[in-house]
């Protein structure tokens, strides 16, 4: 018998994450910038951060998040969804030079219906794709393969941006 291992999963097991939990964990994460590299974030812009996602669906996997605790789009104002925007350019730009993607999936899962984990703070996914990155393991054994650790990614997409900022 094969045996797929992944030892990361084990913390979210671990960690009883609940849905419904009365602390947002995205909330916490703008609360505690001392901790950005623990909590993966990026980059802090001044509505809105850009982080690692701690569970991704492919190498690279990055989230836009304000920093306000909002749940819907359409009353999100102006400004936070300019900046979300600027850093949404800004991490494609920072994906494509560290890991030269195919294309992307750039977007947001509003509501519990649309597939939203986080279903009261929104957020924007940024995912780096290539052709032929999915395989048999999605479709037949529902667990994602995901190549590099997110110290490695963290590191090389952190940097990436590190630089841009020094301009």
């Amino acid at each position: 018998m094969d045996r797929l291992w992944s030892p990361w999963r084990a913390k979210y097991i671990a960690s009883g994450v609940d849905a419904q939990s009365a602390t947002c964990v995205f909330c916490r994460m703008a609360a505690e910038v001392a901790n950005d590299e623990a909590n993966l974030v990026i980059h802090r812009g001044k509505h809105n951060f850009v982080a690692l996602n701690l569970y991704p669906y492919i190498t690279g996997h990055l989230l836009v998040i304000p920093n306000l605790h909002l749940g819907d789009l359409e009353s999100t104002p102006k400004e936070i969804t300019d900046e979300l925007m600027d850093l949404t350019k800004r991490s494609e730009t920072a994906l494509r030079d560290v890991y030269a993607p195919s294309g992307f999936n750039i977007g947001m899962n509003l509501g519990a219906a649309a597939g939203a984990g986080i279903v009261d703070h929104i957020h924007l996914h940024i995912l780096p794709r290539w052709s032929g990155d999915t395989n048999f393991m999605t479709t037949v054994g529902d667990a994602r393969v995901i190549p590099e650790q997110l110290e490695t990614t963290y590191a090389k997409v952190r940097a990436r941006f590190s630089q841009e900022s020094a301009l």
